[in-house]
């Protein structure tokens, strides 16, 4: 591991375990390739690719934070929690986390019986688009749009077809956000609150919802993210001082299809210190 000062940590990721395209093992070989020292490993409500990831650490030389990205909400908002080197045994969190993937693709489900009558996509070639096992979610639609022709990227999908303020969109359970934070505290694991001002996404909750996440226990705010404004991040900067949380940065990177490439954020050694003394589980090691 090289000198504490010039650790390179990307902690906020995704494989094919969830919504991104690239294999766990692949994830680390293309974080080997972008110089990081150390990735996060986040997929949405699971934790299946965590063991292909941490046997391609010796390999690759990269370390492994191991983590989820736990869908919550705050009346009807939706919010993105990090919660990293939990207990992957915690029945509690296991069982939100499951139950927002069963919500999840019955909620696609209903959105693509949606989309389809206006666009030329089927619940077939949305489930093509997917890998392995992994839940069908909004960007499974998005690749099946993109694939259909009719959107040039991801990132477009979501912001017109898919985006939460359109007709197409349909809800789905997620925990209250504050409640999440506490599941995350019970299972050991150390809960970072992904992009709080990424508008283009849709709403965003108020700073009231963030000081009651920090009073449950959030530790940090992913601040350096390629969906906030400098104007977001200097109001969030300020927000972390006030609240006494950590601050981090991250590429949020799902592999192709979306413009997100490894290492653009960065997250501090020190950061990463801080949540490894918090948290139930170590980072695996080289």
């Amino acid at each position: 591991m090289p000198a504490f000062e010039t650790v390179r940590v990307d902690p906020h990721t995704h494989s094919s375990a969830s919504d991104g395209t690239e294999s766990p093992a692949e994830l680390m070989r293309a974080a080997a390739a972008a110089r990081l020292d150390v990735v996060g490993l986040t997929d949405h409500d699971t934790v299946r690719g965590w063991a292909e990831a941490e046997a391609a650490v010796p390999a690759t030389g990269v370390a492994l934070l191991r983590g989820a990205e736990v869908s919550c909400q705050w009346r009807g908002v939706t919010v993105h929690l990090l919660s990293y080197l939990h207990d992957p045994a915690d029945a509690a969190l296991t069982a939100e986390m499951e139950r927002a993937r069963g919500s999840r693709e019955d909620r696609a489900r209903t959105m693509v019986e949606r989309i389809a009558e206006d666009y030329p996509i089927t619940w077939e070639s949305v489930q093509a688009q997917r890998s392995d096992d992994a839940t069908v979610g909004r960007p499974h639609i998005a690749d099946a749009l993109v694939a259909a022709g009719v959107m040039p990227d991801r990132d477009t999908a979501f912001e017109t077809v898919l985006s939460a303020r359109g007709p197409y969109y349909v809800p789905y359970h997620a925990p209250d956000a504050v409640e999440a934070v506490t599941l995350v505290r019970a299972a050991g694991g150390v809960p970072v609150m992904a992009h709080p001002r990424a508008g283009l996404r849709g709403r965003v909750v108020p700073d009231s919802v963030i000081a009651r996440m920090a009073e449950a226990g959030l530790a940090a705010l992913e601040i350096d993210h390629r969906d906030h404004t400098v104007g977001a991040m200097e109001e969030l900067a300020a927000l972390a001082d006030r609240l006494g949380l950590a601050r981090t940065g991250s590429s949020d990177y799902h592999g192709q299809g979306k413009p997100n490439r490894l290492g653009e954020n960065l997250t501090g050694a020190a950061v990463l210190e801080l949540i490894e003394e918090q948290g139930a589980l170590p980072v695996v090691r080289p």
